[in-house]
């Protein structure tokens, strides 16, 4: 199994015009510690599971990744999902979802996006 999580991370913290837009490092797995901070970032695993094989190994990996976008001002969603797009690509991730909700009990603005690719052992 393929460990793609520190990559990710790194991928985003390099994205200056992201990091800046963000008003600081606010990128999280799974969870911000600080919840009434915003915009931020977080980032899970959805999918990571063996996709080839030959001679009964596991050469290729299918990894699918959600980032997800947390604002208190929609304004924040293109400007963030635009980098975040940027630096995913770089990695050669493909982006196969993408959309903006408005979470009523909780007044945030939430952008998920899932990224998928095939790593080769």
């Amino acid at each position: 199994m393929i460990n793609l999580k520190p990559q990710i991370k790194q991928a985003l913290e390099r994205n200056q015009e992201l990091v800046s837009l963000l008003g600081g490092n606010r990128i999280y797995q799974l969870t911000a510690p600080n919840k009434t901070e915003f915009p931020r970032i977080t980032y899970f695993e959805l999918v990571n599971r063996d996709a080839g094989f030959a001679d009964d190994q596991s050469i290729s990996s299918h990894i699918m990744f959600q980032i997800s976008i947390w604002s208190d001002e929609a304004k924040h969603l293109s400007l963030l999902g635009n980098q975040i797009d940027l630096s995913m690509k770089s990695l050669g991730f493909s982006r196969i979802f993408s959309t903006d909700f408005y979470e009523e009990d909780t007044q945030i603005f939430h952008r998920p996006m899932r990224y998928r690719k095939l790593e080769v052992l």
